[in-house]
C-alpha cells in the first residue's frame, strides 16, 4: 500500500465505510475499478455525481427517488386503503422485491428507543398518524423489524391510531431478524400471515 498515491488510499478508505466492506474487501473493489476504468469507473462515478446532486426523500412517504413525491406514492395502481409501516427504506425495497403488497408505504426513518433519545418526534411518527386521517386508511401493516426497538415502536403506534385496524407481520419473520436480510418468499408468507395487533 505505501506505493499508492494519497487519492487512492482516501477512496480505498471511503468504500470500506460502505456496509459490507471492509479494508480489504474495498481495496480489492478499488483495483477492480482501476482494471475495469472505461467499464466501470468513470460511468460509476458519472452516476454517482448525477444520483448525488438529484436524490431527495419522499416527501409523502420518506422512500427515496429523483422527485419531490415518489413512484409508488403518485401510482394510480396502488391500493389506497392501506399503509405499510417500515422501520427505513431498505426496508421498504425488501418488501417492494418480494411483490406481494401493492398499497403505500411509511418510512419511519427508525425506531423508538430510550437509551439513544429516540422518540417519536425525531421519527415520522407524527406524520404517519396525520397521513392515516388525512388518506383515510383503513388498514396500517407494521413491518417492523421483530426487535425490542421495534416492537416497542409498533405498541406506540398501534395505541395512537384508534379505531384504524393494525397488523404485524406473522410468521417466518424471525425474533432479531431484519428484513433487509429476508428472502422474497419469507416476506410474502409473513405479509400474507398478518396478523391484528
Amino acid at each position: 500500500m505505501n506505493n499508492t498515491s494519497q487519492d487512492l488510499d482516501h477512496l480505498i478508505e471511503l468504500m470500506a465505510k460502505l456496509p459490507g466492506l471492509g479494508p480489504r474487501s474495498a481495496r480489492r473493489a478499488v483495483l477492480h475499478m482501476i482494471k475495469k476504468r472505461a467499464l466501470l469507473m468513470t460511468p460509476l462515478a458519472d452516476v454517482l455525481a448525477e444520483v448525488a446532486t438529484t436524490v431527495r426523500e419522499c416527501l409523502t412517504c420518506g422512500n427515496i427517488g429523483t422527485s419531490d413525491t415518489c413512484d409508488i406514492c403518485t401510482s394510480p395502481k396502488r391500493s389506497t386503503g392501506e399503509i405499510c409501516v417500515v422501520e427505513d427504506v431498505s426496508d421498504l425495497w425488501a418488501m417492494e422485491r418480494s411483490g406481494v403488497f401493492k398499497g403505500r408505504y411509511h418510512v419511519l426513518g427508525g425506531t423508538l428507543s430510550a437509551l439513544d433519545a429516540i422518540g417519536p418526534d425525531e421519527l415520522r411518527i407524527p406524520r404517519l398518524i396525520q397521513r392515516v386521517r388525512d388518506e383515510k386508511i383503513t388498514e396500517v401493516i407494521l413491518a417492523l423489524n421483530a426487535t425490542i426497538d421495534g416492537q416497542t415502536t409498533a405498541h406506540y403506534i398501534a395505541d395512537q391510531l384508534g379505531d384504524v385496524i393494525v397488523s404485524t407481520l406473522a410468521q417466518g419473520v424471525p425474533i432479531g431478524g431484519e428484513l433487509d436480510y429476508l428472502d422474497d418468499g419469507t416476506i410474502t408468507a409473513a405479509l400474507r400471515a398478518r396478523k391484528t395487533l
